[in-house]
Parts: structure tokens; sequence; C-alpha cells
């Protein structure tokens, strides 16, 4: 039993109509959940809710007693959409998800605390240290920042008599593996970027792609790479609360959730983990917590 650790919602990675997506948010009030991020993290073409709508949700949760942070952009590459993340930075009230060095910037000059998103390139403990330095309260580290790194990134920090912040691992869902400016989903369908229409709206959970051989390879996203298989840290709930994971992420799905998050809510009550529902995966066990980016399938062990 570890009634320590805490349950987050992550951020909606997909795209959703706009009744869809407060329907189950709404949903989200009543269910075990302590952290709720909110926001759109992939593409500002996904307007189906706006900065406001958002704020709005983030009102509702908290009123239910959740701790509600907005989440920012991963990739940034117009004055639009860095004027949206001042907004979110400057809301006033919510804690942010900087997931881009230009969202850190306006916490830093705001001197605003911020968690550290997956998308941030942290690798050494002197980057982290200075995040940290910028308002860093809470790092959930990236697919390819396992066990390994973690626990080098701890003993560094604390030979420079530092201490670790707070951290959140990506417990269930597909890992993200990347992101680009160009948008995969529209070349999957032979679509210019700028005229997309929006397709991904046709794929809740993402779309599947393939090997010529037809076995399942990956998931594409807009302009992110997923894994294509859905990992389910749960059985390493011991081992993580071992190297000092405060958070388990769970990242939003069309389907099943509520059964995912009691899933999950038995595996920090109860005296054993319960058996996986999902997938075993790498990164959490890959030498230096980077197997699944050298040639390992996501969701395999190393």
């Amino acid at each position: 039993m570890n009634a320590s650790m805490k349950l987050s919602l992550g951020p909606l990675q997909y795209f959703w109509p706009r009744a869809a997506t407060l329907a189950f948010y709404r949903a989200v009030a009543d269910w075990p959940v302590d952290i709720v991020y909110l926001g759109e993290t992939v593409c500002s073409k996904r307007r189906e809710l706006g900065f406001r709508d958002w704020l709005a949700l983030a009102e509702e949760l908290a009123a239910a007693g959740k701790e509600v942070v907005l989440s920012t952009l991963a990739l940034i590459e117009a004055e639009s959409e860095l004027g949206v993340v001042r907004n979110q930075v400057g809301n006033g009230r919510f804690m942010v998800e900087a997931n881009d060095l230009s969202a850190v910037q306006l916490c830093r000059e705001r001197k605003v605390p911020f968690v550290g998103g997956p998308s941030l390139n942290v690798y050494n403990h002197r980057a982290l240290a200075m995040l940290m330095e910028d308002g860093l309260r809470r790092w959930v580290p990236g697919a390819e920042q396992g066990r390994v790194l973690l626990q080098e990134l701890r003993g560094a920090l604390e030979a420079d008599e530092l201490a670790m912040p707070e951290l959140e691992m990506l417990a269930w869902g597909r890992l993200p593996l990347s992101y680009s400016a160009r948008c995969f989903t529209a070349r999957a369908l032979d679509l210019p970027k700028d005229q997309c229409g929006f397709r991904c709206i046709d794929y809740p959970d993402g779309l599947p792609l393939a090997t010529r051989e037809g076995e399942p390879f990956l998931t594409i996203n807009g302009i992110q790479v997923q894994g294509t298989e859905v990992i389910d840290m749960a059985p390493e709930r011991e081992a993580m609360a071992a190297c000092g994971i405060g958070v388990l992420r769970i990242s939003p799905q069309a389907q099943g959730m509520e059964e995912v998050i009691a899933h999950f809510r038995q595996t920090l009550e109860a005296d054993a983990p319960p058996p996986a529902l999902g997938a075993r995966n790498g990164y959490w066990h890959g030498q230096a917590g980077k197997a699944s980016l050298a040639g390992m399938e996501p969701g395999k062990a190393a």
C-alpha cells in the first residue's frame, strides 16, 4: 500500500469533439484522481475548446476538489501560440505545465512555479537544477528517461546538496515519442498540413501505423508520434516509490477510463499491486532509461 502517492490525469493528447471533451471532464470531477491537467499540448489548430473553455473547466474541477494544472503546447511555432501560453502563465490561479522552454521563460519572468512537462529536454542534473532555479516544482520525465537515469540524477543533485523535485511518471497510456513541424496524420491521408480538415478528430485514440508486413508499429497523432502499446506501470509500484515517484500520470483515452482509474486507485491502496491491464513497458527498465529509443519496441521489457 502506498497512500502517499497521488494519481493525475494527464492532458488530453488526442482531438475530440467539443461535446465529448466537456462530458469527459465533467465525469472526471467524480473520479478518484488528485490532479487534472487541462489544455492542448499537441496542435494549436485543435480549437474545439479555447483558453476560456479550459479555464472554465479548471474552475469546475477545482470546485470538485481537484488540483488543476494548465498544460502548454509542446511545440510552439507562431506568435499566436505564444500568446496562448502567456494567457496560461498569467491566469493568476492555476499552476502551469511548461512543455516548451518558451513557457519556462514566461514562468521565470513572472516568478511563478511550474511543472516541467515530458517534452522538455532534461538529461543531466545541471539542466534540472537550472529549471528548478527558474521555478520548476514538479517534473514529468519523458519516455527515454527511466529508472536508471532518475537514480543518476538524484545522486548528482544530492552531491551538489540539492533535493530532487517532486516526480510524476507516465503510468498509463501510449508513450509520446516525438514531435515534428510536419503533421503525420495529414501526410498519411495525403492532405496538406494547412488544409488537413482537422481529420485527426476521426481518430480518438490516434491513427495506428503498421509495418509493410501488417505488424503494429507506431501510433500517429497529428504532429506527434506515439508508441503502439498502452503501457501499464501498476506492477512497478514499489520500484517507483523507491525511486521517489510521487505522482502516477494516467493519459486519457476514449474508452474505459473509469476502469483504468479504478485499477490505479487499487494500485495505490492494495497491499500488493493488481495484475497489469496494459503492456509491460521498456522505458522504465531500459539501460540508462534509453532502451525504448534504442530499437526496442515500446511496451517491451528490457
